[in-house]
């Protein structure tokens, strides 16, 4: 097989108050994959996902992208290549526009003119969201203001889409629309949820992390299927959602 695009290994780190977060985390995600980070309240999902584009500095182990260290030297380039879509879209969007929000990053980049435009047309049109490039983001639904999010990121043409619980707060219709969103995307995908079925859905594969370490690593259907894992990690499928009894997307 090919070298991960993401390579985590040996990852560990304790906060300045001392708190350890993360104990020795490997995780390996190869180009294209569409992988779930799993795991309950306090697992260190957020502290790892931090550590992939440098906003956290790692104590111990190493996060390389695509062969190059996440290290001072190499942020800008890192923080092009892994894009985050934070949990709540008001930390992301800042701008009077939709243009200028989605324009913002590729500028930082030297990126003018027609090509800038085409960049963020190309973005919004990729979430379905070019005929609100002038709007206010505070006049659009929360749901379409996370898919502008998206696009803000889209816009860097990164190699991997982190997302942190990209259904939260959605109403089923905008569930599914980001859901249609995030398959037609032809870009490596890391999902943090607590969302079981979407993880199902979208994620062929999925790590579980808890308490600070990877205690499972394998198929989506497989780890939710697995009851003694399920139970220890504090992880609860919905009333009435059973893999077993729901064909693979």
């Amino acid at each position: 097989m090919s070298a991960p695009i993401l390579d985590v290994q040996g990852l560990a780190y304790a906060y300045p108050d001392g708190h350890q977060a993360l104990f020795g985390v490997n995780l390996h995600v190869h180009q294209g994959e569409r992988v779930a980070l799993l795991g309950p309240n306090g697992a260190g999902k957020t502290t790892l996902v931090l550590h992939l584009n440098g906003i956290l500095t790692a104590g111990a182990g190493s996060v390389s992208v695509s062969g190059m260290p996440v290290a001072k030297e190499n942020l800008m380039e890192i923080r092009r290549r892994v894009g985050v879509v934070f949990q709540d879209p008001d930390d992301q969007l800042f701008m009077p526009s939709v243009r200028a929000d989605v324009e913002f990053g590729p500028a930082n980049l030297g990126l003018r003119g027609a090509a800038l435009e085409a960049r963020v047309v190309a973005a919004l049109d990729q979430v379905g969201m070019v005929d609100y490039i002038d709007r206010p983001p505070h006049h659009l639904s929360f749901g379409q203001r996370r898919r502008v999010a998206v696009a803000t990121v889209l816009a860097m043409e990164p190699e991997i889409l982190v997302l942190d619980e990209p259904s939260s707060n959605l109403d089923p219709a905008s569930r599914r629309e980001l859901a249609d969103i995030v398959r037609s995307l032809d870009v490596t995908v890391l999902m943090v949820t607590h969302d079981l079925p979407y993880a199902y859905e979208l994620c062929s594969r999925s790590v579980v992390l808890s308490d600070g370490v990877v205690v499972a690593d394998g198929p989506t259907r497989d780890v939710l299927t697995d009851d003694a894992l399920m139970s220890a990690h504090r992880l609860e499928l919905p009333f009435g959602f059973d893999p077993r009894t729901i064909p693979a997307p």
